[in-house]
């Protein structure tokens, strides 16, 4: 009898302790999550609240990333490095919040990709065109600086990547049986990209496909928050 209670005493802690751990790192996954869905919308707050009160900017005109340059460019480029840190905090947190099905590796790598591309664009300013910052001539830049060239290319990347998570995370949410997030998460990429296409026509359209694109992150980096 005595050897049954010793063996029953010692025996709690082995299965109580993984339980404990993973409760522990709920807070912190979410934490890090909540990170993840503020970077779009603060981003996109800063830009458009200095997008309607600098001379010169217009929406129809201008890209969010032209507000880098200028005397008050600092503002933007604190933007594109507050939110780049955010996302890639949110990548750490879908890390540790999927640890099973299809996409746990790739998402949050993919996630982290966006999120450095938006580093790089603080880094490496846009170049000045139709009128901004002012003086700057109505017609288009001739040619890339190299810093704009650069800027260009870690965007494009960084919402390739965005997509790709996208369309990874499709399959996580499938495989959970949640199919109108697999179908939003599945038409993401459509909307992001059919925006930039458009961009040729209007940089307003390249600007709602960005915005798109940051509002699907919130939205799914709650979604997993709250699971």
């Amino acid at each position: 009898m005595s050897h049954t209670i010793s063996a029953s005493t010692t025996a709690a802690p082995v299965t109580t302790t993984p339980i404990t751990a993973a409760a522990a790192s709920r807070p912190a996954s979410r934490a890090l999550l909540a990170c993840g869905a503020v970077a779009g919308p603060l981003f996109l707050a800063v830009g458009i609240v200095q997008g309607l009160t600098r001379e010169g900017f217009d929406f129809t005109r201008n890209a969010i990333s032209q507000l880098s340059l200028g005397d008050l460019g600092w503002i933007q480029v604190a933007d594109f490095f507050v939110a780049g840190a955010l996302m890639i905090a949110g990548a750490v947190g879908l890390r540790r919040a999927v640890t099973v099905g299809p996409g746990r590796r790739a998402a949050p790598w993919l996630i982290g990709v966006f999120g450095v591309s938006f580093l790089v664009s603080g880094v490496f300013d846009a170049d000045p065109g139709a009128g901004f910052p002012v003086g700057t001539p109505e017609s288009a830049t001739p040619a890339l600086s190299a810093s704009g060239a650069v800027h260009m290319f870690g965007g494009m990347v960084g919402y390739l990547a965005l997509c790709a998570a996208f369309l990874v995370l499709a399959r996580q949410f499938a495989a959970r049986g949640q199919r109108g997030w697999a179908i939003a998460c599945r038409l993401l990429p459509v909307g992001v990209l059919a925006g930039f296409v458009g961009s040729g026509a209007s940089v307003l359209s390249f600007t709602t496909g960005a915005a798109l694109g940051l509002a699907g992150l919130t939205a799914v980096a709650l979604r997993l928050a709250r699971r």
